[in-house]
């Protein structure tokens, strides 16, 4: 059975050059000690969001206002090698050896030879590496 890519599959959000000033000053107001972001539902009543997810809109306002695109994933996504190496910048097989050698936690596929690697740790990999 084969595996779908996540990153593949992953929704990747860019903002055109019209949204990029709304979302400067929408960082900035999500940064506020005490902004509030409201969702108004079809009913039209006000769902005041939970702190959590300020803060992550804050941050995602903060990448697509400076021109990056987000890829929103859990951390506890897990990928295959030949996403680790896409995201590394690093050949499959060398990220195989880090992979066998524990340099980056990994754990087999069941009843297979096969690695998965969480997103959480592929991001940890290169501060560890520094040091």
């Amino acid at each position: 059975m084969s595996r779908t890519g996540v990153l593949a599959h992953a929704a990747r959000i860019e903002a055109d050059d019209a949204d990029r000033k709304l979302l400067a000053h929408l960082e900035t107001a999500a940064a506020a000690a005490h902004a509030q972001l409201v969702l108004r539902g079809a009913d039209g009543r006000d769902i005041v969001l939970p702190q959590s997810l300020v803060n992550l809109v804050a941050a995602v306002a903060h990448d697509l206002a400076k021109g990056n695109a987000v890829f929103p994933l859990p951390v506890e996504t897990r990928l295959t090698p030949n996403e680790v190496a896409q995201m590394l910048g690093l050949s499959r097989p060398f990220v195989a050896r880090l992979l066998d050698e524990g340099e980056i936690p990994s754990q087999h596929l069941p009843g297979s030879r096969h690695h998965v690697v969480r997103l959480t740790d592929v991001l940890e990999f290169p501060a560890r590496r520094e040091r």
